[in-house]
């Protein structure tokens, strides 16, 4: 018998200073035994860091057509692609080409990943942002995660300072083309 998906709910207190968001969220998250937790919480920090209205997580990996998170306007236009981890070329070909705007959120080292992207057809490829954190973030936020975990996010001069669980962690958002 397969293994089902774990729940993981996330109590976030989000005050993104830089976009004036503020917003309280409870954020319920299928983990899919396949995917590892430093996806999953960079999927979260992806949906928080670009939270705004229509903002959703997608149907995970069984969704092959759409992204980690997407961004619908209230007429269901898809209007921001946000990829998580490594995707290839084609999907971001494909989001860039439905969205008006695609981000790649990566727990990997950025340099290997846009490498993959090199000399590949991807729609728009300039414009799409490829964002990552300082080294070694990710996995010590991973360390304190728990199936229900309370987060405050703040996000100041592209600054991110994560409480999770009682345990203080901060790094810079990176941000670099794509391409």
């Amino acid at each position: 018998m397969a293994l089902g998906a774990t729940i993981h709910t996330f109590d976030v207190q989000l005050a993104d200073v830089d976009r004036g968001v503020y917003e309280d969220l409870t954020l319920r998250v299928a983990r899919h035994p396949s995917e590892t937790d430093a996806f999953m919480l960079t999927r979260v920090l992806a949906y928080c860091l670009e939270f705004e209205d229509g903002i959703a997580f997608s149907e995970g990996i069984s969704a092959t057509d759409e992204p980690a998170v997407l961004v619908r306007d209230l007429t269901g236009r898809l209007t921001a692609w946000i990829e998580v981890g490594a995707p290839d070329a084609a999907r971001l070909h494909s989001g860039s080409m439905q969205a008006d705007r695609t981000v790649v959120y990566t727990h990997r080292d950025p340099d290997k990943v846009a490498a993959a992207w090199t000399g590949k057809r991807i729609h728009r490829a300039e414009a799409i942002a490829l964002r990552s954190f300082d080294p070694g973030f990710i996995d010590a936020a991973v360390a304190v995660l728990a199936r229900r975990s309370t987060m405050t996010l703040s996000i100041i001069e592209r600054r991110l300072y994560l409480e999770l669980n009682g345990e203080t962690l901060e790094s810079a958002v990176h941000e670099r083309p794509a391409v």
